[in-house]
């Protein structure tokens, strides 16, 4: 075996071995993770999602709601998603014009009827949302 050969199977022996306790290390620091977000998950949920104190100060209670699911991002979010989706549909659908004869049957009804679908999909989870809401109003409204 000549120098090289040596050298060549000793710096793969080095990669292999730098390799695995790379991956030992990341699954150690996973279960770290893991015990570290069960702890301050209980801790959030007791400190402030069922403190019997009222939080003072502005952020602390936005941060009250926010914590307890009483502000929801999820519809703002979908209405991104949706303008960004359509305007992508719109667009995409020009790249069946390519295709020549069959494309601009392709074209105009990707061009029609994706954005159509798209809307409905939108409005079925919506709705989700809505009655979600109305809920939430009713309950609030039988409480007092």
């Amino acid at each position: 075996m000549s120098d090289y050969e040596t050298l060549q199977l000793l710096n793969n022996l080095s990669k292999t071995g730098s390799s695995t306790s790379t991956a030992e290390g990341m699954g150690v620091w996973m279960i770290i993770a893991a015990i570290l977000a069960i702890v301050g998950g209980i801790l959030v949920y007791f400190l402030f999602v069922k403190a019997k104190t009222e939080p003072k100060g502005k952020f602390a209670k936005w941060l009250k709601e926010f914590l307890s699911f009483k502000i929801m991002w999820i519809e703002p979010i979908l209405k991104v998603v949706y303008y960004i989706a359509t305007i992508f549909i719109i667009l995409n659908s020009f790249s069946f014009l390519a295709l020549g004869g069959s494309g601009v049957l392709m074209w105009l009804l990707t061009m029609i009827l994706g954005p159509v679908i798209l809307r409905v999909l939108y409005e079925a989870t919506m709705m989700f949302i809505m009655i979600w809401r109305n809920t939430r109003d009713i309950a609030k409204n039988t409480e007092k």
